[in-house]
C-alpha cells in the first residue's frame, strides 16, 4: 500500500532563496502550459509537450525533467477538473459556476507542490540531507528532519516521486513510500462495530468510548473563538483565525490518529474485522438541531474513517462498510425499531423488550451485526486504495 511521509527541510537562507525561485518558476511554467492546453485543446502529456516543452526550457530555464513534470502536472490538473465537472462538483452543465470552471485555464499558486523524481532529488539518510535540483544549480547538503518512526519508514520503503512544497513559510518534502501489507485475515472471528457520533467521537461494540468532556469542551471553545474572530473581521483577527484553524486541524488529526490506532490494534489483537458506517451523504441524511449540526460538521469523521481503513490494511484487518440507517433506533437485542426507543441522546430503552443501554453502544452492536452479515454475504474485504500522510 502507498503511504505518504512528510519531512521538514531546514535550508539555509541561500538554499531557501534557490528553492523559492525554483518553485515559482515551475508553477509559472505550469500556469502558462495550462493556458496553452486550453487554447490548443491539448490536455494529454504527449500533445501538450509538442506545444510547450521547448519554450518552458528556454523561457524559465527548467531542466528536462522539471519541464516534463510541469507539463504532466498541468495535464493531471485538467484530468481532475474534468472528473469534477462530470461528478457535478461545479454545478449542473450550463450553470454559471460550471461554465466558468470549464472555460478558465487552471492556475497554480506560486508555492504549489512540484514533483521531483530520483534524477532531480537524492536522499542521504545517514546524514539526513538531500541533494535537490534548482534553477540555479544543484543544491547539496540540504538538511531535513522528522519523527524517528517516519524517517525509518522513509529510509526503508521510499519509492517513486517526492513533492517539494512550501507551507506557512516552511519547506517540506512529501515522499511516497510502498509499505508491505500483512496478509488479510479472511476468517475473522467476529467484527468490532464502530459508531461515530456527536458527543462521543467513536464508540465501539466492546463498550469503549473514544472522546470525553475535555475534548468536547475544547471543541466548544474553538467554535466560540472562531465566531468571535469572524465577527471582528479585522486583518489581525483574520490572521489569528487562520493560525488557530491550522492548530485546530492538527489537533483533530492527532486525535483521529490515536483513536484509529486503538481501534485497529484491538481488532488485530482479537482476530476480528472492523465494521464502519458508510458516511457518504451524511450531511444530507442527518436531521439535527443547529447545535448538533455544528458539532457533526466541525469534526473530520471522513478523515477518521480513512485513518482506520489504511491502518487496518497495513495490519491485515478486514474492514466492511454498512448502511447506518436506523442503527440508533433499532434494539440490538430484539431488533424492534422505533423512534421512541431513544428518549434522550445518551439513553436507549427498547419499548418492545425493555432492553436499556447507552445509545452509542447499542448503535455499535447493530453496526457490528450488520458488518458480520455483510461479510457473510460477500462484502469487499478491504478498504479502497488510500494514499495518506503518516
Amino acid at each position: 500500500m502507498k503511504l505518504v511521509v512528510r519531512v521538514k527541510l531546514l535550508p539555509t537562507p541561500v538554499q531557501a532563496a534557490a528553492l523559492e525561485a525554483t518553485l515559482h518558476a515551475c508553477n509559472e511554467a505550469a500556469t502558462w502550459a495550462a493556458e496553452v492546453a486550453l487554447e490548443k485543446r491539448a490536455c494529454r502529456p504527449l500533445g501538450l509537450r509538442k506545444h510547450t516543452y521547448v519554450e518552458i526550457r528556454q523561457r524559465w530555464g527548467l531542466g528536462a525533467q522539471a519541464a516534463q513534470h510541469a507539463i504532466k502536472k498541468t495535464c493531471d490538473a485538467y484530468t481532475t477538473l474534468k472528473a469534477g465537472l462530470r461528478a457535478g462538483r461545479y454545478g449542473k452543465p450550463g450553470s454559471k459556476r460550471h461554465t466558468r470552471a470549464a472555460g478558465k485555464p487552471v492556475v497554480f499558486r506560486p508555492e504549489a507542490a512540484q514533483p521531483y523524481d530520483d534524477r532531480m532529488l537524492s536522499w542521504q539518510h545517514q546524514a539526513r540531507t538531500v541533494s535537490v535540483w534548482t534553477t540555479g544549480g544543484r543544491l547539496k547538503n540540504v538538511a531535513f528532519t522528522g519523527q524517528v518512526e517516519q524517517l525509518g519508514v522513509l529510509a526503508r520503503h521510499r519509492k517513486g516521486e517526492s513533492d517539494l512544497v512550501r507551507q506557512g513559510g516552511k519547506w517540506f518534502l512529501i515522499a511516497t513510500c510502498e509499505i508491505p501489507e500483512k496478509t488479510l485475515n479472511t476468517h475473522p472471528a467476529a467484527f468490532l462495530g464502530v459508531d461515530l457520533g456527536i458527543v462521543n467521537i467513536a464508540a465501539t461494540s466492546d463498550g469503549t468510548k473514544h472522546s470525553g468532556r475535555r475534548i468536547n469542551r475544547k471543541r466548544e471553545n474553538d467554535r466560540t473563538l472562531r465566531s468571535k474572530l469572524q465577527r471582528k473581521g479585522t486583518k489581525s483577527a483574520k490572521r489569528r483565525a487562520k493560525k488557530h484553524a491550522g492548530r485546530e486541524a492538527r489537533r483533530n488529526k492527532d486525535i483521529n490518529h490515536k483513536i484509529s490506532k486503538r481501534i485497529v490494534a484491538e481488532a488485530e489483537r482479537t482476530g476480528r474485522g472492523i465494521a464502519l458506517e458508510e458516511l457518504t451523504g451524511i450531511r444530507e441524511r442527518a436531521r439535527l438541531r443547529k447545535p448538533q449540526r455544528v458539532k457533526i460538521h466541525t469534526w473530520p469523521f471522513a478523515q477518521l474513517g480513512s485513518f482506520i481503513a489504511y491502518k487496518a490494511r497495513k495490519a491485515g484487518v478486514p474492514v466492511v462498510y454498512v448502511d447506518p440507517a436506523y442503527t440508533s433506533q433499532e434494539c440490538s437485542q430484539c431488533h424492534h425499531t422505533e423512534r421512541g426507543n431513544r428518549p434522550t441522546q445518551a439513553r436507549f430503552a427498547c419499548r418492545s423488550c425493555g432492553f436499556v443501554e447507552h445509545a452509542d453502544h447499542n448503535s455499535s452492536h447493530n453496526i457490528r451485526r450488520r458488518g458480520w452479515m455483510a461479510w457473510v454475504c460477500g462484502a469487499p474485504p478491504t478498504a479502497p486504495e488510500l494514499t495518506l500522510t503518516a
